[in-house]
Parts: structure tokens; C-alpha cells; sequence
């Protein structure tokens, strides 16, 4: 028992120290390892099959929306970098440079990929001659590196995974709707197979990327009330194509610059996971998503024919659809049941001798520990409904507590006191002012997560300048 106890024990309560219960999760459930390299990890065959499993589903609805997968190379030129002089400054703090390859000095520096924007355009340029050339919709699937001062696994990370799209439209048109597709596709994914509901809007032209003409975003909120950028689409207009000289003939044989997009998405993403699931027992990992959805944890297992039947249990498991593992380890049930706990697996399905004489088992849902008896004749039906409820009842708290810890505000006092008192996001008008932007950080470190994709109103005038009203923004302290 002492051992039993002490792998829960392990994990700082997140009321405790929210930030301590993060890293004694991703460290205790095996989804990281620090690395020598500093601000870099190493993701463990744990958390990797989470993305894998995010990977598939994505680039699945990506290739639903005619996007090819390509690669780009990973160093970039200096100069060109700096052909998009908001782009280089946007990103110059972070990026790493090569400037000696084997025992010789380069005649020009290479820059680390911190995106792929400049590598995009140059290969756009030189593909790109007529209207019959476009739309192109590609995507690569890699790494990139951003200098980061202060890092936290798959939060923030000196080298993180990602994908990264890039389109080129004929018209402005076609990449705005490209753009809001894209970011509906995020937002779907979100809610669908990761239960996590989230917000969409337009940032502020001081929150936006780099070099682009206007960027959307689906804003998650973590159980401590802060929010999580996760995911972005980006539409360049035509300024990178200006930069870069990327243009088409049209039907009537003139020249036009192509409108670009941009969108992304990133393995920050497993951090909302952890933080908007996980309790003081460890991960929990919607089905959708879980590498194993299913555990068998055979009880008196040295007993005749207990191990047999349980191996039996996860093939019918396996064979309904389920991803299904068994523990034939020759650790105690205590021990197997939290370290299951820990991992976040949905659903463990416990078989012994007693269970055999009445051809039942015992299926216990990760998210309410709730035990149901289920009869092993409609083993595997039973187990596809238990792992769907839990998706949709996972989504139902995580939506809930959105709902409970968004709050509005019609004065700046009221905005400050609510900021202080109650973490979350904040609805407040906005006049469209940058400097309310800085004051309202200054005053209260939050900043704007979103303008949102509604109509809705609190007001005609700025409760921090007292100047007529833009549009409602959605503020809160973040990731």
C-alpha cells in the first residue's frame, strides 16, 4: 500500500501550486524527459502518441479541404529572411543562427527555421506563373526554433513540433475565406476529438503575427483561469507576395500579386490537454484522443485461468474498435489502477475469478471513477458507449467552466477588481486604441485574447477612455 499511496501522493494538488501539479504530470505520466539541450525536451513514446493521434486527425480534415502535404528546408538565408522587414523584426528576438558548417566559416548566416513563411514565398515565386497555378494549399509538418528565455514542456519550448500551412490565393477574397476555414477547422478539432471548447475571434492589430494583414484565433482556458493560444490562421493579404514578387497572369494576361494565408498549430496543444482535463490523480485524456482507451487489469491473477480470460477481454475490446492494452504486469491492482489514473486512460475494464463465475466485468470510467458491471457478452458495445459518454461529459464540464469563469464588465473598476479577484476571461468594449490596449497590461498584466466572432455589446464607449466603442474583446491573463 505504502508504494500505492506514494505514486499519487507524488503529484503537487493543483490548487496547491497549479504550476508544480503541471510538471509533476508531464513528468510522472512519462510525456517528457528534460534534455541536455537546454529549453528542449524530449518527448517520450507517451506523449508522442498523442500527437501522432492529434497528427492524423488533422492532417485527415486538412486533406478534406485539398491541402498536400510538402517539406521545407530548415535553415533560412539572412537575406532571405529579410525581405519582409516586419516578419525578421517580429521574430528577430528569437531566432538561432548557423554561421559555421563543419570547419568553415558560412559567407552568410543561416537562421533556424522559426517559421517558414520566407521559405514559402521564395519556393511560391518560382512555381507561380499563371491563375491555373493557384489556389496552392500546403502544409509540412515539422519542427522550428524560437529562442525562448523561459520554457515549460510542450507550453513553451526552444524546439517545438507543429504544422504549418501556407496557401496562395488569386484573390483576397479566396484567402479570407481560406483563412476562417482553416480556423474553423482547428476549432472543430478542438471540441470535437480533444474536448476542449474554445473561442474564436480576430486578434488586435498589436496581438497579430508578424507581417500579416489580420490573424484569427481559438482561445482555450485552463483550469487555473488562465488562457492557452491554441491554434492561429493568419491572412497575409498580398504583403508578402509584394516582398517576395509573387505574381500571376490573370484570364485577362495581366499581372497580379497572389493573397496568402498561414495557419498552425503546435504541440501546446497536449499542454491544453493536461491543464483543461487533468485532476490531482494525473492526466485525463478524452477517448478520442487516448493512445489506449481501454486497460485490462486482470484481479488475483496467478488464479487459474484469470490471465487467459483477460487476454481474451482485450481482444473482444480490440475487436469492437478499441484501443485496448492489458496490464499482465506483476504489480498489485492498487498499483495498476493509479498508474492508470496517472496515464489518463479512459476506461479500465477489471476481470477476476469471482467476475469469470458470473461471465461479468467491471468497467471503471476514468473521469468519475464510476464502477459499472457489465456483462461480457456485450463487452465491447458496452465499452464503445461508456467511452462515448465520457467524451461528451468531458466536453460538457470543460464547456461548463468556461461558461462559469467568463465574466463582463461595464466600468475599467470593475474590469480591474474582476481581473484580480476572479481568473478567467474578461468581456469588455474596446475603442480600438492601442494605448488602452498597454494600459489595461500595465494595470493588470491581462491582455487581449480575441475579438470574438459575435455581435454581442456591453456598451457604446471604452470603460478605460470614455471614447466610443469598436468592438467586444475577450481579455484575460495567458500561457
Amino acid at each position: 500500500m505504502a508504494k500505492e499511496k506514494k505514486l499519487v501522493e507524488s503529484i503537487t494538488s493543483m490548487n496547491e501550486d497549479f504550476a508544480q501539479w503541471y510538471t509533476d504530470v508531464v513528468k510522472k505520466a512519462e510525456l517528457v524527459e528534460y534534455s541536455n539541450v537546454k529549453g528542449c525536451m524530449i518527448i517520450r513514446p507517451d506523449g508522442y502518441a498523442i500527437w501522432e493521434n492529434i497528427q492524423k486527425e488533422l492532417d485527415r480534415r486538412f486533406k478534406e479541404t485539398g491541402v498536400e502535404n510538402v517539406y521545407m528546408p530548415m535553415f533560412i538565408p539572412e537575406s532571405l529572411l529579410q525581405k519582409e522587414k516586419d516578419h525578421v523584426e517580429g521574430f528577430a528576438p528569437e531566432v538561432a543562427w548557423v554561421t559555421q558548417g563543419g570547419l568553415e566559416t558560412l559567407q552568410e548566416r543561416l537562421c533556424v527555421r522559426p517559421t517558414s513563411e520566407t521559405l514559402f514565398c521564395d519556393f511560391y515565386s518560382r512555381i507561380i506563373q499563371s491563375h491555373r497555378d493557384l489556389p496552392k494549399l500546403y502544409n509540412q509538418w515539422c519542427s522550428v526554433v524560437r529562442w525562448e528565455k523561459t520554457t515549460r514542456p510542450f507550453l513553451r519550448s526552444a524546439e517545438f513540433l507543429w504544422q504549418e500551412g501556407h496557401t496562395a490565393h488569386a484573390t483576397a477574397e479566396e484567402a479570407e475565406e481560406r483563412t476562417i476555414q482553416m480556423l474553423n477547422v482547428y476549432a472543430d478539432f478542438c471540441e470535437e476529438i480533444l474536448a476542449i471548447p474554445v473561442v474564436k475571434g480576430k486578434k488586435t492589430d498589436k496581438e497579430k503575427f508578424a507581417g500579416a494583414h489580420s490573424t484569427y484565433t481559438i482561445e482555450a482556458l485552463m483550469h487555473d483561469g488562465k488562457a492557452l493560444q491554441s491554434g492561429t490562421s493568419h491572412n497575409f493579404g498580398d504583403g508578402f507576395a509584394r516582398a517576395f514578387e509573387i505574381q500571376y497572369s490573370d484570364k485577362e494576361n495581366q499581372l497580379q500579386y497572389v493573397h496568402q494565408t498561414s495557419w498552425g498549430l503546435s504541440t501546446r496543444i497536449i499542454g491544453a490537454l493536461i491543464m483543461v482535463h487533468g485532476d490531482d490523480s494525473g492526466l485525463k485524456l478524452p477517448p478520442r484522443i487516448a493512445p489506449v482507451q481501454a486497460m485490462v487489469i486482470p484481479i488475483s491473477q496467478r488464479k487459474e485461468g484469470v490471465m487467459e480470460k483477460a487476454s481474451e477481454l482485450c481482444d473482444m475490446l480490440k475487436a469492437a474498435g478499441i484501443r485496448a492494452k492489458l496490464d499482465g504486469s506483476d504489480k498489485s491492482p492498487g498499483w495498476k489502477f493509479s498508474e492508470q489514473e496517472m496515464r489518463g486512460i479512459p476506461i479500465r475494464v477489471e476481470i477476476g475469478p469471482k467476475d469469470m463465475e458470473q461471465n461479468q466485468a467491471v468497467i471503471v470510467r476514468r473521469d468519475t471513477r464510476e464502477k459499472l458491471v457489465v456483462s461480457l457478452d456485450e463487452l465491447g458495445e458496452r465499452a464503445l458507449q461508456i467511452l462515448e459518454t465520457i467524451q461528451s461529459d468531458m466536453f460538457a464540464r470543460a464547456k461548463e467552466h468556461l461558461e462559469m469563469h467568463t465574466y463582463s464588465a461595464e466600468t475599467y473598476e470593475e474590469f480591474k477588481q474582476t481581473v484580480a479577484e476572479k481568473p478567467g476571461f474578461v468581456k469588455m468594449m474596446w475603442c480600438g486604441d492601442e494605448a488602452c490596449e498597454l494600459k489595461i497590461k500595465e494595470d493588470t498584466t491581462a491582455t487581449s485574447r480575441c475579438m470574438p466572432f459575435t455581435d454581442e455589446s456591453l456598451g457604446e464607449v471604452c470603460p478605460v477612455c470614455g471614447r466610443p466603442a469598436k468592438t467586444l474583446v475577450y481579455w484575460g491573463k495567458a500561457y
